[in-house]
């Protein structure tokens, strides 16, 4: 009786889904999916929450000076989160990149306009070779030069030592708390003592550190000049983020930002990252109710969510299932799926890509550097968690050997 209870409300949820569920973009046709990966980009990122899509209604109300907007803006969110200043941004990928910019050029007008040339600037950026990432690439937008201190093995003090010169305009540092600790990384607190030894400033990459709340602002309280937040992770639009630093290095990042580029009639690069009146006060709502959300019931809706995946995937098909215990940053839960092939006759790679072919289509990934397939619940609606198990057993069980 239960399981007929089940196929039942299975059904409505497809019901539903087949006539309203991303008929906006079927009728551009363009094919909406299940988003089983995550808070990425190449799925749109983020849903605002309800609170946020009010504000930002709200925000339609009138015009605003936004100089203004973002000065009071980000003092609110820098009294929230106890750093000296704060500065909203067009996502955290901006925020590097303006930050980058506002290490080489100072409060400088003329240098401010030649960027990307960097001609007569400190245009280099320390990093430890063993962190390199992905996202690095935004602080090379301004035109800074990243360089590598140490090697693929491990760094030292004395290979920062040996790099540091006139040229250099700041260390980068991104930082994963989730992530297990790399012994051959020198430590943040290392290379925030490098940092200050030589008067450098020192940038760290925080993007998905929203939870535990004293992550929020907590690598600027240790000594950073900045660090940046992606406000997607917590409820704000996908194309939202900001700076928290010192003061200084903030009042850098709004000349070179598009406000400076307006107001003060300073050509700088950062013209092309704008930010909407509606977004910024997205972003201020988010963080506001990031602070003050009960996150016990939040982590457990999500661990809810990955529980049922779980339960529901049928290990007799050839597939086994091992749950994300992880709470910290911005996805926490989910699961590792590894396929048996004494089993099954597809591999994990095919059936990502059969989940992708499925109507409703089901996105998932396998991870760099990794053989499984990682399903987020970040991104899944409620009731979406059962027609991914579903869909899972349908398509383990039409191929086993």
């Amino acid at each position: 009786m239960r399981n007929k209870g089940l196929e039942i409300i299975q059904g409505f949820i497809l019901m539903e889904m087949n006539n309203e569920w991303g008929k906006i973009y079927k009728d551009l046709g363009a094919k909406p999916v299940i988003n089983a990966t995550g808070s990425v980009t190449l799925l749109g990122g983020s849903t605002p929450v309800k609170e946020v899509r009010e504000a930002m209604e709200l925000g339609d109300s009138s015009y605003v000076v936004l100089a203004d907007l973002e000065k009071y803006a980000g003092r609110r969110i820098a009294d929230l989160l106890s750093v000296p200043a704060a500065y909203i941004t067009s996502g955290a990928g901006s925020a590097l990149t303006l930050a980058s910019a506002a290490f080489m050029t100072g409060h400088k007008d003329e240098n401010i306009e030649k960027l990307p040339n960097t001609d007569g600037m400190p245009n280099e950026i320390l990093i430890q070779k063993r962190q390199r990432y992905w996202y690095d690439r935004c602080m090379e937008f301004s035109g800074a030069r990243l360089i590598d201190v140490g090697d693929e093995y491990k760094t030292s003090v004395s290979d920062f030592e040996k790099l540091i010169s006139e040229k250099t305009a700041a260390i980068h540092y991104p930082v994963y708390e989730q992530n297990p600790t790399d012994e051959n990384v020198l430590s943040l607190e290392i290379v925030i003592d490098i940092a200050k030894k030589h008067d450098i400033p020192l940038s760290v990459d925080s993007a998905g550190q929203i939870y535990p709340l004293e992550n929020l602002g907590k690598y600027v309280r240790m000594g950073a000049d900045f660090q940046c937040v992606a406000a997607k992770y917590m409820g704000a639009p996908h194309s939202t983020g900001f700076a928290l630093g010192t003061e200084d290095i903030i009042s850098k990042i709004a000349k070179n930002s598009f406000i400076g580029y307006e107001t003060n009639r300073i050509r700088g690069i950062g013209r092309p990252h704008k930010i909407d009146r509606q977004e910024i006060i997205g972003v201020v709502t988010a963080v506001e109710r990031w602070m003050t959300l009960n996150h016990e019931e939040r982590l457990s809706s999500f661990e809810y969510m990955t529980n049922k995946i779980i339960k529901g995937i049928n290990n007799k098909n050839g597939i086994n299932t091992q749950k994300i215990d992880n709470i910290m940053g911005h996805q926490p839960f989910g699961l590792l799926v590894d396929i048996d092939q004494n089993i099954s006759m597809i591999n994990n790679e095919i059936l990502v890509e059969k989940l992708k072919d499925e109507s409703p289509s089901i996105w998932t990934r396998i991870n760099e550097g990794d053989s499984k397939i990682c399903i987020h619940v970040f991104g899944l609606e409620k009731g979406q968690e059962e027609i991914v198990s579903e869909t899972i057993n349908r398509i383990m069980k039409q191929n086993l050997r």
